[in-house]
């Protein structure tokens, strides 16, 4: 039977990760996915906090088992976090979180919570998990110039006059398409496989080798989406377009959802096994947060970043969405977390530059405090919650 004393503890702790799920949804996955699409007046800003706060909480339950136990098992070696510790963690990346919602900069959540673990894994005793924050920053270091390269070679080919635009738009559908088809979903799996993708499930009922199967049902659905998007091009090209980029807002949104919501309950994961709380609940409620969040506090920064960063249009909106879908599922696969201000931002500049040379529209001066707040978050973090946690335990322990 579980003491009093453990369930007052995580209680509080609870109360903190939800209000980190809010902070993270009025903030980073509430934001950023549908900010080019709003830029480009696809979409209003208060349709895009309401369409990201849905999509965001699917995401969470479908594909968040992955980042939320990287984070709450793997950043740190040699000790298990403690009610107290989760608790001081998540309130200290919840507080900067919400002073970046406040101030409109984009304050980095994946660099916050992971500094934050790590600081009071360190003040507990812990070992550093140097395996873990190599795979880490080799993909944080790694977005900009992925992200940014991949926005920056779409935009310009969507402006060159040598390929059509619709076929190009049809080829992008296409490749969108099979990477969807080849998303892991926990639910078309068996329990103990860690879940399917769509190819996978669909390969079952196809004959020869399941390799074969997963090839040919991928190839099948991007047809089917290069089919569905060519078709709503006959009607208009600009309008199809706006469809197109509305998908991909949604998809980020989804991955958004799939990723942060890890960063809410991670390091609630150690202390949920003391009370046999399924990591199915957890998520539901890390995904609820989110949802919170994105309906009450994500339009004003939807707002500051689709204006505040550059004017888009819809081509370079595309540019920017795939990048991020392609990086999201990637750290989602891999069970790392990341930081969608950082995706968002760099894949915006890329296109950018593609549109319009040299600074592509985007204030230096804003990207210069936006990197600065991103490390600033990180090494704060780590920080303040090493020192915040000795003082704590100092009085209480």
């Amino acid at each position: 039977m579980v003491d009093i004393a453990t369930l007052g503890t995580f209680g509080v702790a609870a109360i903190a990760s939800l209000f980190m799920a809010w902070a993270i949804g009025a903030g980073s996955s509430g934001s950023t996915p549908f900010a080019p699409a709003v830029g480009a007046n696809a979409i209003s800003v208060m349709r895009a906090g309401f369409l990201v706060g849905l999509l965001g909480f699917s995401g969470a339950v479908l594909q968040g088992a992955n980042v939320s136990e990287a984070v709450g098992t793997e950043l740190i070696g040699g000790v298990t976090l403690s009610s107290l510790a989760a608790t001081l963690a998540l309130l200290i990346a919840a507080a900067l979180v919400a002073i970046g919602i406040f101030t409109g900069y984009p304050i980095a959540t994946a660099f916050t919570v992971t500094g934050a673990v790590i600081g009071v894994g360190l003040a507990m005793g812990g070992d550093p998990a140097w395996a873990k924050y190599s795979e880490i920053a080799t993909l944080w270091v790694l977005t900009p110039f992925v992200g940014g390269s991949i926005a920056y070679a779409v935009a310009r080919a969507l402006r060159a006059e040598v390929v059509p635009e619709e076929y190009l738009i049809v080829v992008l559908a296409a490749v969108v398409g099979a990477i969807v088809a080849n998303i892991e979903f926990a639910i078309l799996g068996p329990a103990d496989a860690g879940g399917q993708s769509i190819a996978q499930a669909s390969s079952v009922s196809l004959p020869g080798p399941a390799i074969a199967g997963t090839a040919l049902a991928t190839a099948v659905i991007a047809v089917l989406w290069a089919v569905a998007i060519g078709l709503d091009l006959r009607n208009g090209t600009e309008r199809g377009e706006r469809h197109f980029l509305l998908v991909l807002g949604g998809l980020v949104a989804f991955s958004a959802g799939g990723s942060q919501v890890g960063l809410a309950i991670g390091p609630l994961i150690p202390l949920s096994g003391e009370l046999d709380l399924p990591l199915l609940a957890m998520l539901v409620g890390g995904g609820f947060g989110l949802l919170l969040g994105s309906w009450t506090g994500a339009p004003r920064m939807i707002k500051a970043i689709s204006q505040d960063y550059s004017s888009l249009g819809p081509r370079r909106s595309i540019a920017a969405l795939i990048p991020s879908f392609i990086i999201a599922q990637t750290a989602v696969f891999y069970g790392i977390p990341v930081s969608f201000n950082e995706i968002i931002v760099s894949a915006i500049i890329g296109s950018g530059y593609a549109a319009a040379g040299a600074g592509g529209g985007v204030s230096a001066r804003k990207m210069g405090v936006t990197v600065l707040a991103w490390i600033g978050s990180l090494a704060g973090a780590i920080t303040v919650s090493f020192v915040g946690y000795t003082a704590v335990a100092a009085v209480l322990l």
